[in-house]
This record gives structure tokens, C-alpha cells and sequence, in this order.
């Protein structure tokens, strides 16, 4: 595969090849006992729905369905660092033991009876069922691991080779259906499973499952459960209802990460890069969440989406539009929840939760980045909205530098700019503890307020 030229870290077919001789006896060992329990069970159900009976065989797709064995093998020898082919293979491990335990608490069966087949193609199916029976399909495992394996392969291609992968890659997808392997829930169910295999193992930044931590944050833990409580009750009606209510799942799969950011990881949850966009996993399962704050983001501010220039080339807003963001040579960028598709070429992010409050450090952090970014040129400091985290920012950047002696003083400057600022207690406690913090070298700045 042709692909931009990169430097491999020596040894590493040799940790690619200990790679495989754990997963691949994995495969078969695991996938084998599930059918074979399957197949004792007297509580298999199945979830077909009406119109699945009108998708066609296609013989002939049994070939780009056979062929996720070879790209399996193969994408091992992709990697170009111990990090990388570690997280690969722990994604691919990770797809393995979730899909083999959905199978063993909810067994499904495929029902379509396939015909009998001759020639090559026909061959090719009845090596497959030597091993493969018609159980365990949601989600689908093939699906699950293409969406791993598509995601190392297109780290690598470029130009028409790219297109091409893209292309296979398809075609592998559609085959799960056209050879009759798999009903349509087992689809979308797998692209779910793959994707939070992928999350929990992002190519940059630690694992969720290693850098976790409670939080003790009481406004945290409450959205925390709202949103866990709308992930259990969308999930219930899609369970109860079935049909096209299933595609509940989504969404209630998207808060329940939500929910788990608030309670444990963070904002890091969000996988927000150091240009602005969030982790292809992490726009898979949030999408319906996205989606929604972004309306909310709009809908807030619809009578007033302009920024508002606080003073000295420094402007405070809502996350910005294409259209918007060509006005500003620099963005400091407080949204840790919607991704940025049009940075600046001096831009910053220091994400923070919607509807809490950021953290001393976080300010005065805040605080210098704006003193620096400005220098830039014209200044976009935001969030969802522009209303509390980037205006608790701005505020840290108006005490620190002593352009205000108070409290008082910068959230006055703050709501004659933009009077929509909302600022609660805690947001000017946070902004009092930054000024005690080492870091702060703000010229005799008053921590004495007025409010």
C-alpha cells in the first residue's frame, strides 16, 4: 500500500507477530465456544425486521467477506511505533471480548435458509460454515473488527490508493448482508462496538480505563446522573418497543459516555485534539449528543451570534462558524464537548465541561494563553455559548494582567461587552483562589469584590 513515508521503530514485526499468536487462537477459541453454546441454548431469540427478506445473495461477496482475514493479518505490519501496534492489537482484543459477551448474554440466530451454492463461491461458503453457525450476530464481530482494521489501513493510504481502501472496505461492510451472514441490527450494533474499542484505546493521549478518577465535584456527579438517567430511559423504550425504535440506541449509548465524562474522565473523555477535533470514535458515539448541543449552542444565542470585543483585541463568543472564524487571527478555544472545523492558525484549547466551572489552574492557564494569543491579532475566546467558561476566562485574563483591580470591576467590563454572561458564586470563588495561585503575577491585583 503506498502511503506517506514514516520511520519504524526496529523489532516491530517481531511484537506483531507475538500480537497475533495471542488474538487469533482468541478468534476461534472464544467465537467457536459462543456458537457452541449458543447452539445448547433453547432461549436463542432473533431480530429480523420485514423488509430484510428482500436483500439480495450475492454470491460473489463472499470474497471481500473472506478477505477481513488477510487485512486482520496484514494490518500488523502497519505500525510504526511499540505504542501504536500496542493499541491496535489491544483494540482489536478489547472488540473480541465485547462482542463474545453480548453473544453469551443475548444470543440472536440468523433465520434466512441460504440455497446451495457451487463453484468457487460455493466452496468459499462452505468453508466458512465449517466453523461459522448461525448464532451470535449482534453486534457483528466482522463489523466490529472492520471498523478497527479500517481505521490502522486508512492511517496509511493516500491518493487513489485511499479511495480504493475505502472502496474494499465498503464492499466488506455490505457483504456481512448480501451473503446472508448477518441480519441489519448485527450492523450498526458491531459500528458501535468497534467504535468504543477504538475510544477506549485513542492513538493519542492515556486509555480511559487507565486515566480515570471519581470526581468529587457535586455539580458534576448531578449531570452526571441526568444524563445517565436519559441514556437508561432511551435505552429501555428502544429494548421494549423494538422495530425503528432501536435506533435509540444511539443516542442512549451517546449520553451513557456523557454521563461516564461527568462522573470519571473529564473533559479528556471527549478526545478533543490539540487542533480543535474530536477522535473519530468519539464523533461515532456522540453524534446524537453533538448534534443536540450544537442546536442548543445556536438556538441560545440566535438573537445574538456576533462576539463581543472586551477590550484590547480580545472578543468573547460562542463557538464560531466558518464565516465567523475568519475575522480572528487567534482562538482560545474552553469547549471540550463540539469540535472546531475551522481553527485558527494560533489556536489553543483548554477544553472544560459544559455547566461547570473551571478550576484555578485552569484560569490562570487560560488567563496567559489569552495574554499570548492576542498578540496574534484580533482574539476569539469561546465556548458552546459564550456565557460562563470563556467569560470566567476572559475574567482570569483581566485580573491577571491587571487591567482590572476586582472582582467587580472585570465583571462589570465583562457584561457592558456582553451582558448575556452568567457567572455564578462558584465561578468567582474559582476566579479568587487564581489569584493566590503562584503562577499569578498580576500587579497588586485586589481580590476585594463588590458583589
Amino acid at each position: 500500500m503506498a502511503g506517506a513515508a514514516v520511520s519504524r521503530e526496529a523489532g516491530l514485526w517481531k511484537r506483531g507477530v507475538l500480537w497475533l499468536l495471542l488474538l487469533a487462537p482468541l478468534f476461534f477459541a472464544s467465537y467457536s465456544f459462543a456458537n457452541w453454546l449458543s447452539a445448547q441454548r433453547a432461549d436463542v431469540g432473533t431480530l429480523v425486521f420485514a423488509w430484510e427478506s428482500r436483500i439480495p445473495l450475492w454470491p460473489w461477496t463472499i470474497v471481500p467477506y473472506w478477505s477481513i482475514d488477510l487485512l486482520y493479518g496484514l494490518s500488523f505490519l502497519l505500525p510504526a511505533t511499540r505504542r501504536e501496534m500496542d493499541r491496535h492489537g489491544l483494540r482489536l482484543l478489547s472488540v473480541q471480548l465485547l462482542c463474545i459477551a453480548a453473544f453469551l448474554l443475548w444470543p440472536l440466530r440468523f433465520t434466512f435458509e441460504r440455497p446451495e451454492l457451487d463453484g468457487l463461491f460455493g466452496t468459499l461458503f462452505d468453508v466458512l460454515m465449517g466453523f461459522d453457525k448461525p448464532f451470535n450476530q449482534a453486534p457483528s464481530l466482522h463489523i466490529a473488527l472492520l471498523v478497527v482494521l479500517w481505521l490502522c489501513f486508512a492511517r496509511y493510504a493516500t491518493g487513489l490508493w485511499r479511495v480504493l481502501l475505502h472502496a474494499w472496505f465498503f464492499l466488506i461492510g455490505m457483504s456481512v448482508l448480501t451473503t446472508w451472514q448477518h441480519h441489519f441490527v448485527d450492523v450498526p450494533t458491531g459500528v458501535l462496538a468497534g467504535c468504543w474499542c477504538v475510544w477506549l484505546w485513542p492513538q493519542q493521549g492515556p486509555s480511559p480505563l487507565l486515566d480515570w478518577q471519581l470526581t468529587c465535584a457535586a455539580q458534576r456527579w448531578r449531570l452526571a446522573l441526568r444524563y445517565g438517567f436519559a441514556a437508561a430511559l432511551l435505552t429501555a423504550v428502544a429494548v421494549n418497543l423494538g422495530g425503528a425504535w432501536l435506533w435509540l440506541l444511539w443516542p442512549g449509548c451517546s449520553l451513557l459516555l456523557v454521563a461516564l465524562n461527568y462522573a470519571l474522565f473529564g473533559a479528556a473523555g471527549f478526545q478533543k485534539d490539540a487542533n480543535g477535533r474530536l477522535s473519530s470514535a468519539a464523533c461515532c458515539l456522540l453524534a446524537p449528543y453533538l448534534l443536540g448541543v450544537w442546536l442548543n449552542s445556536r438556538l441560545w444565542t440566535r438573537k445574538h451570534p456576533q462576539a463581543d470585543e472586551v477590550g484590547e483585541g480580545v472578543w468573547l463568543g460562542r463557538i464560531p462558524s466558518a464565516g465567523q472564524a475568519e475575522q480572528f487571527h487567534a482562538q482560545l478555544d474552553l469547549c471540550a464537548e463540539l469540535p472546531n472545523w475551522s481553527p485558527a492558525k494560533a489556536y489553543r484549547s483548554l477544553p472544560v465541561l459544559d455547566l461547570t466551572v473551571p478550576c484555578p489552574n485552569t484560569l490562570l492557564a487560560a488567563a496567559q494563553a489569552i495574554e499570548a494569543l492576542r498578540q496574534q491579532g484580533p482574539l476569539l475566546v469561546y465556548c458552546a455559548l459564550g456565557y460562563s467558561r470563556s467569560a470566567c476566562a476572559v475574567a482570569a485574563w483581566l485580573l491577571h494582567s491587571g487591567r482590572c483591580q476586582n472582582l467587580s470591576e472585570a465583571l462589570a467590563q465583562l457584561r457592558q461587552a456582553r451582558p448575556q454572561v452568567v457567572l455564578s458564586q462558584a465561578h468567582l470563588r474559582a476566579l479568587e483562589d487564581m489569584l493566590q495561585l503562584p503562577g499569578n503575577a498580576a500587579p497588586a491585583v485586589a481580590s476585594a469584590h463588590g458583589y
